[in-house]
């Protein structure tokens, strides 16, 4: 996996679309195991989850586009990418609050997106670690991090580190696609949707990446960065 240069910058994003070492795997194993995914799977054919290169630039994406519409995140970020064209943690806080500010950021993403930069800069996070470290150890480094939480955390252990068994119990999407196709879209809580899980290990992931796609199914060839029923704007 692509991960930090030793010097605490990273790399301009690149989206490699590579298929997930684990998915044919994965797909046959939840074929066989859920008749729910045995109809699911096949109706996407080839198409599998794009991950997203570069850490720091997944997470300031994340971060500028929450709470806001997609449109808006996408203006946001392409002013952002004028500013600080590689988008290294260095060149962000060489910008500054009122370059940032000057992109359509609010003071409070503004404060996150140096925040980020200034722990990667730092070495607060281990970035070059991750791809060893197990989900809830990167999971307790990124939520250190001023406007990440969890969801977000999880998010990017699917798309960064494409973690096989995530199961995100906040992600809205996630819990309409096992009411709509598990429960005859009646009400899921939690327990249900823990409950459904439990044939999918370890393949949790996958199986999430399909219930996303059948909501929106026009969605998949893109591979989007929003999941449907992620919060608005938030970027996967």
């Amino acid at each position: 996996m692509p991960t930090s240069r030793e010097n605490g910058e990273a790399p301009v994003a690149v989206q490699v679309i590579q298929v997930p070492h684990y998915w044919e795997e994965a797909k046959i194993e939840l074929m066989k195991r859920d008749r729910i995914m045995k109809k699911l799977i096949p109706q996407f054919g080839d198409l599998h989850l794009v991950g997203h290169s570069d850490p720091f630039t997944t997470l300031a994406r994340s971060l500028v586009g929450q709470q806001i519409t997609p449109k808006a995140a996408d203006a946001a970020w392409k002013k952002l990418l004028l500013a600080c064209p590689k988008c290294t943690p260095s060149q962000v806080l060489k910008a500054g609050a009122e370059q940032l500010a000057a992109c359509g950021l609010s003071k409070r993403k503004t404060e996150y997106i140096l925040d980020l930069a200034d722990h990667f800069k730092a070495k607060r996070v281990h970035a070059s670690q991750w791809d060893q470290m197990d989900d809830e150890a990167v999971i307790a480094e990124l939520v250190q991090i001023r406007g990440i939480g969890r969801w977000t955390a999880e998010m990017f252990l699917i798309f960064n580190l494409l973690r096989p068994n995530v199961l995100p119990l906040d992600d809205p999407g996630l819990i309409q696609g096992i009411s709509v196709n598990y429960f005859s879209g009646e009400p899921v809580s939690r327990s249900d949707a823990r409950e459904v899980s439990a044939n999918w290990e370890p393949w949790r992931t996958v199986a999430t990446w399909y219930l996303w796609r059948s909501l929106d199914p026009a969605a998949a060839p893109a591979a989007p960065d929003a999941a449907p029923g992620a919060p608005a704007g938030t970027v996967k």
